[in-house]
């Protein structure tokens, strides 16, 4: 049997739209696509017949960033994760890119959407994932939930991977602040080797151009600012991006790329995580979560201008 429907890749898209503010989540990913806060284009985009690319608005969940080879060990066991980043050899930002989310509710404001993860080869539990959407009036808000459906603790970190703009503004004339004072150094797989204090070329404290950073770096040591961790883009006209995260997101991943924009053109992704990479094996930032427990953690954008 044959049918002339046409399937978008990332499958239905989900969309709310306010006064001055939009926003666009794809079934596949639960990945968001596109937003618009006070009437400004603020993510890098990509079209409803195309497939994201780097990762662009994924949710990374059960882990963001890598687990070296794939390999961590449970209970005296090694577990072997599926390799979704051959370049490096590493399995990648989770379990739950690609795969389908069902709508639970949707309303003037909010979109949820849910996925279920079952037991499988590398990663033997059972979680039910949730994420919120809303628009609140004065940016985005969104809420993570995962829960513990099976007999044993279950280890669970969260990351997203937006990459973020101020309208036609080229992103190498914005300037880039966070309060991040180490950063986590990595081999040529991009894993983790130790800490180190933010070297002057990565140090975002007092605000730096984008044109002058090249980074896949994270950022630890970070300060809370009334229980939110931030980090701002801001154009030379005063607008200004703020992408949040609450106390559980203490470490925070910031990526230049040439590959999203079609002329070639930076692009920086700001990426708040609960944890950073490899830590199925190091246990930084690592959260487990008991049967029957249910873990909730934020993050959001707001703009002004």
């Amino acid at each position: 049997m044959t049918s002339s429907q046409t399937w978008n890749p990332t499958g239905q898209q989900f969309t709310l739209t306010g006064a001055r503010d939009s926003l666009t989540v794809t079934e596949v990913g639960a990945t968001l696509r596109e937003l618009v806060l006070n009437g400004t284009q603020v993510l890098e985009t990509f079209a409803e017949d195309a497939l994201p690319l780097s990762a662009q608005g994924n949710v990374l969940v059960p882990w963001p960033n890598r687990v070296r080879d794939g390999k961590w060990t449970l209970d005296g066991t090694t577990q072997q994760l599926d390799i979704t980043e051959p370049k490096f050899g590493n399995a990648s930002h989770g379990l739950l890119r690609t795969q389908p989310y069902a709508l639970v509710e949707q309303d003037a404001a909010s979109i949820t959407l849910a996925a279920d993860i079952h037991p499988q080869r590398g990663y033997p539990f059972s979680l039910e994932t949730s994420i919120r959407y809303a628009l609140t009036g004065g940016g985005l808000e969104v809420t993570h939930s995962i829960a513990n459906r099976g007999t044993r603790r279950a280890p669970v970190g969260i990351g997203t991977h937006g990459y973020y703009r101020i309208g036609d503004v080229d992103t190498d004339d914005l300037t880039a602040t966070s309060t991040g004072t180490t950063v986590i150094d990595v081999d040529d797989r991009m894993n983790p080797t130790g800490v180190s204090g933010v070297p002057p070329e990565k140090d975002l404290r007092a605000g730096r151009a984008v044109r002058e950073l090249n980074v896949d770096t994270a950022y630890t040591g970070l300060a809370l600012n009334e229980g939110r961790y931030e980090h701002s883009l801001t154009a030379s006209d005063g607008r200004a991006l703020t992408v949040w995260g609450d106390e559980q997101f203490g470490y925070v991943q910031f990526y230049t790329s040439d590959r999203i924009r079609s002329d070639g053109t930076r692009s920086l992704a700001i990426e708040p995580m609960t944890m950073p990479a490899n830590a199925f094996n190091s246990g930084d930032g690592l959260r487990w979560i008991e049967p029957g427990e249910t873990w909730m953690a934020r993050w959001g954008v707001t703009f002004s201008g």
